[in-house]
């Protein structure tokens, strides 16, 4: 049986922390590699909110849902103003 008068410790590792552009990439990746339109499905899931619109594949529905989809159309808008009007 364990000594419980003294504090225990332990460690929690800290998953790797993605820029949003980072995991946009990733979903559009991972989309592409399974078949699917990535425009057509990212839009989907931005609109509608329904994580069944991207691909568990490669981990990608998770990682998607770690951002709130504001921060998603914010990226991609800025991106394309970075592109289109600078």
């Amino acid at each position: 049986m364990q000594d419980k008068s003294n504090t225990q410790f332990f460690r929690v590792e800290k998953e790797p922390e993605f820029q949003v552009k980072d995991i946009i990439e990733h979903v559009y990746r991972s989309l592409s590699e399974k078949g699917y339109n990535p425009l057509n499905q990212i839009v989907g899931y931005i609109m509608s909110g329904d994580p069944t619109y991207i691909t568990s594949h490669n981990n990608a529905r998770s990682m998607v849902m770690k951002v709130e989809r504001d921060e998603l159309v914010e990226e991609i808008l800025k991106e394309y103003i970075k592109v289109n009007f600078r």
